[in-house]
C-alpha cells in the first residue's frame, strides 16, 4: 500500500498527539499520583507508536515505545514519577517533535536519540530511582532458572486457552470460519521487534480475529519476547493469502501456520492445559529482561479480545471532518466578498424600483447569503488556543531554566481569529513570553526581598474589541524603568541624549522594539542580542497590528497586542461626516444618541459629556479626518457613536446615520499604510468606498 496519501493526515494527527501529551504531562507533573493522567498519556504515546510503525518511522516508532515501557511501570504503581523522569519523558517528546518536523519537510524523521534511550532504559532498569523492596527484587528469578524454566515450557507448542476461548474457536470453526495456529519468527539483527509485531497484529485484525497470543499482547507491545510469537487465529481469509501478507511485514523471517480441527485444536491446547501454576508463570517471566529487577511482574488478566476490537473501533469509524488548503478558503472568502457587495446593491435597486417580486427575490437571496456568509466565516476562524497550548510547555522549561517559579494562566483562549494571523503570530508570542519570563518575573530571592510571592504570575489573555482581537501578556514581575533604557538607548546611539529629555514613558517603552536593543547584562540562550523585540513588532505590523506597552516599576508589565481580522465580514453601522462615509464596527457600539451642545465640558482640553452617572471622551471625526464641510460646534444638537475597547468608553460626534451593513473588510495596501483611526475600507452598494473606523484608536 502507498502510505504517501497518508502522510499529510500522519503529520497532523502526530502533532495532535505530542501536543496532548505535553499538556497532559504539565498536568501529571502538578499531580505525579493521578494514574488517570498516565492512562490518557500511555494510549496517546501508544497511538503515536503505532501510527509511526504503520507508516515505516522506525525511529519514531523507537524512542515512542522506550517511552511506554517507563509509563507502563508508571500506570501500573511499580515506579513513582520523579524529576529526573518527567526532565527524560520531556527530552523526550521534544525529540519526537524534531523527528515529525524533519517528516513534514521531506526527512525521514531520523535523529540521535542515543542518550535519551538509554536514560528511558536505566528508569527501566531502576538504575535512576530508589531501590525497589527486598521482597520485590527477591522476588525476580536469576537470568539462570528462567532460562532453565523456560526451555522446559516451550517444548510445549499449544496455548492455554479457557473454556470461552476454546467454545469461541470451535463455533467458530463450525460456522464455516478457518481456525489457524500462526507461529511468526522475527529475524535476529531486528532492532524493532515490537514494531514488527505491532504491524503483523494490525494486519491480521483486519481480516479476522486474534484469540489469544503467546506472549501477551501486552508483552509483546512492551517488547518482552524474544525473536517469535504464536497465536490463535479466526479468518475467512486464504491461509496462503495470509502467509505472503505476512511475510511482506519488513524483517519478518518465516511464518508457520497450521490449520485446526476439533481434535488437533484439543491436542495443542492440552499440554498448556495441563502444566502446573509455576511452569505458566515462568513462561510470563521469560520474556522479562534479568536487569529489571526492581519491576515486579504485571498479573493482570490481559483484556479479551472483543474488548480490543472496541478499543480500535472508534478509528473505524467514518470521519466527520475534512482537511482544506487555505488557498482554497481565500478564494472562497474573496468571491463571496464580490457576491456580498453586489448583494447590497441590489438590495439599493430593488429599494428604488420597488417592484414587489424582485423585492421578495431580493429579500430571500439576502437571507441565503447571510446564512452562506456565517458559514463562510466560521471556516476562517480558529481558536487562538491552537497557538497558546504550546505555551505552558515552554514557559516551565524557561522557569526550570532559570531557576524560577512562575504560573501562567490563560484566559479567552477560545477567542477566535482569522487562520492567515493565527499562523503567524506564534513568534512573537513565543518572544514575549520569554522576555516577561526572563526579564520581568524576579529571580526567588529578589521576590522575597521585595514582599512578593516566591511564585511569579504571567497572564496570558485573548478578548475581542471590535474588529480586533486583542492578545496581552501580563507578569507581576520588576517593570521597566525608564531611566535603564534610555541609558541602554543612548550608550547603543538609539537616542541622543537630548531626546531622551522630551521623551513621554510610552515612546520610552517603545525603544524596547528597536533593533539590536537590549537591557541584559549577560547574554544566554534566552536573551540578550537584541534579536527579539523588534522580531515581534515587524511581524505584528506586517500583520497589519501594533503592540503597546504598559508598566509600573516594580510592579509588573503588560505587552497589548492588537490584530485586526483581516479578510473578514463584519457587520457595521454606516455614518456620514459632511460629504465623508464611514463604517463603525458593530461589535464596539455600544449605543448611539443625541448629545446637546450644552451638555459638552472642556477640560484640560478634552471634551467630556455626561454618561450613565459618568462622563467620557467627545471625539470629533470631523477635526481628526478633516472634513471641510461639517463641525459639530455649529450644531444645537449633535449625534453621537459611544465605542468601548475593553471597559473603557468614548463618543464620536456625526452628522448623522444611514444604516446597518454587512460590509467586506478591505486592506489599504500601501497605498494609505498608518492611518490613524482607520483600519480599512469597504465597497458600499453604490461603488463608493467608506473607510472604517478603529474604534481602538481614539480610546487610550
Amino acid at each position: 500500500m502507498d502510505m504517501n496519501q497518508y502522510l499529510n493526515m500522519f503529520i497532523d494527527e502526530s502533532n495532535d498527539h505530542l501536543q496532548s501529551l505535553n499538556e497532559k504531562m504539565l498536568e501529571l507533573e502538578s499531580s505525579p499520583a493521578d494514574l488517570g493522567i498516565v492512562q490518557v498519556i500511555f494510549r496517546s504515546a501508544h497511538t503515536l507508536k503505532g501510527m509511526a510503525a504503520t507508516m515505516g518511522f522506525e525511529d519514531l516508532a523507537a524512542l515512542t515505545h522506550q517511552m511506554e515501557n517507563v509509563l507502563d511501570l508508571v500506570r501500573n504503581e511499580k515506579l513513582a514519577m520523579q524529576e529526573f523522569i518527567f526532565d527524560t519523558l520531556f527530552k523526550s517528546l521534544d525529540a519526537l517533535e524534531s523527528m515529525v518536523q524533519d517528516i513534514t519537510q521531506g526527512g525521514e524523521g531520523k535523529a540521535d536519540v542515543t542518550a535519551i534511550v538509554e536514560s528511558l532504559q536505566a528508569i527501566v532498569r531502576g538504575e535512576m530511582t530508589p531501590a525497589a523492596p527486598a521482597a520485590t527484587v527477591a522476588a525476580t528469578p536469576t537470568p539462570s532458572a528462567v532460562t532453565a524454566d523456560a526451555e522446559v515450557v516451550q517444548e510445549s507448542k499449544g496455548i492455554q486457552l479457557d473454556e470461552f476461548q476454546q467454545s469461541v474457536i470451535e463455533q467458530s470453526m463450525s460456522e464455516g470460519h478457518q481456525a489457524l495456529y500462526v507461529e511468526v519468527f522475527i529475524r535476529e539483527d531486528c532492532q524493532l521487534k515490537a514494531v514488527r509485531a505491532y504491524m503483523v497484529f494490525d494486519m491480521l485484525e483486519r481480516f479476522g480475529e486474534v484469540i489469544k497470543s503467546e506472549p501477551s499482547t501486552q508483552d509483546i507491545e512492551q517488547d518482552k519476547f524474544d525473536r517469535s510469537f504464536s497465536l490463535y487465529y479466526i479468518t475467512q481469509k486464504d491461509q496462503d493469502e495470509l502467509k505472503t501478507m505476512i511475510l511482506g511485514v519488513s524483517e519478518i523471517e518465516n511464518v508457520t501456520m497450521t490449520r485446526l480441527d476439533a481434535e488437533s485444536l484439543k491436542e495443542m491446547s492440552a499440554p498448556a492445559n495441563q502444566s502446573s501454576p509455576i511452569a505458566a508463570e515462568t513462561v510470563s517471566l521469560e520474556a522479562t529482561p534479568s536487569t529489571s529487577a526492581p519491576v515486579v511482574e504485571d498479573k493482570a488478566a490481559v483484556a479479551p479480545p472483543q474488548a480490543k476490537a472496541a478499543a480500535k473501533s472508534p478509528v473505524a469509524a467514518p470521519s466527520r471532518t475534512i482537511r482544506v488548503d487555505i488557498d482554497r478558503l481565500d478564494v472562497l472568502m474573496n468571491l463571496f466578498s464580490e457576491l456580498l457587495i453586489d448583494r447590497v446593491r441590489l438590495e439599493q435597486l430593488a429599494s428604488e424600483v420597488k417592484v414587489p417580486a424582485l423585492t421578495d427575490a431580493v429579500e430571500h437571496m439576502g437571507r441565503v447569503s447571510s446564512d452562506l456568509q456565517n458559514i463562510v466565516l466560521k471556516l476562517r476562524m480558529v481558536p487562538v488556543d491552537t497557538v497558546f497550548n504550546r505555551f505552558p510547555r515552554m514557559v516551565r522549561d524557561l522557569a526550570k531554566s532559570l531557576d524560577k517559579k512562575l504560573d501562567l494562566i490563560i484566559t479567552g483562549a477560545e477567542t477566535e481569529l482569522d487562520r492567515t494571523v493565527i499562523d503567524e503570530i506564534g513568534d512573537p508570542l513565543v518572544h514575549l513570553l520569554r522576555n516577561s519570563v526572563d526579564h520581568g518575573v524576579e529571580p526567588i530571592a529578589d521576590r522575597i526581598a521585595a514582599g512578593k510571592d516566591e511564585t511569579g504570575v504571567v497572564k496570558l489573555s485573548a478578548f475581542h474589541s471590535g474588529n480586533h482581537v486583542f492578545i496581552e501578556i501580563e507578569d507581576d514581575g520588576r517593570g521597566i524603568y525608564r531611566d535603564k533604557i534610555l541609558q541602554s538607548a543612548i550608550k547603543k546611539g538609539v537616542v541622543t541624549q537630548e531626546q531622551s529629555v522630551t521623551m513621554k514613558d510610552e515612546e520610552v517603552y517603545q525603544l524596547l522594539f528597536a533593533p539590536g536593543f537590549s537591557t541584559a547584562e549577560v547574554i544566554s540562550d534566552i536573551s540578550g542580542r537584541g534579536v527579539g523585540l523588534d522580531v515581534v513588532k515587524s511581524k505584528i505590523s506586517s500583520l497589519g497590528g501594533h503592540v503597546t506597552v504598559y508598566s509600573t516599576p516594580g510592579k509588573g508589565t503588560k505587552f497589548s497586542v492588537q490584530l485586526p481580522l483581516t479578510l473578514s465580514i463584519i457587520s457595521a453601522m454606516l455614518i456620514r461626516v459632511g460629504s465623508e462615509k464611514y463604517a463603525i464596527p458593530l461589535t464596539s457600539i455600544v449605543e448611539t444618541g443625541i448629545i446637546k451642545s450644552k451638555q459638552v465640558r472642556d477640560l484640560h482640553g478634552s471634551q467630556l459629556i455626561p454618561y450613565r452617572e459618568t462622563h467620557i471622551p467627545l471625539l470629533s471625526l470631523s477635526r481628526v479626518f478633516e472634513v471641510p464641510d461639517f463641525d459639530e460646534r455649529e450644531e444645537e444638537e449633535t449625534e453621537i457613536v459611544v465605542i468601548r475597547k475593553g471597559d473603557k468608553l468614548a463618543a464620536l460626534a456625526v452628522e448623522n446615520f444611514i444604516g446597518q451593513n454587512e460590509i467586506v473588510l478591505k486592506s489599504l495596501g500601501k497605498y494609505l499604510p498608518d492611518i490613524q483611526g482607520v483600519s480599512g475600507a469597504t465597497i458600499l452598494g453604490d461603488g463608493q468606498v467608506a473607510l472604517i473606523i478603529d474604534p481602538n484608536a481614539f480610546i487610550k
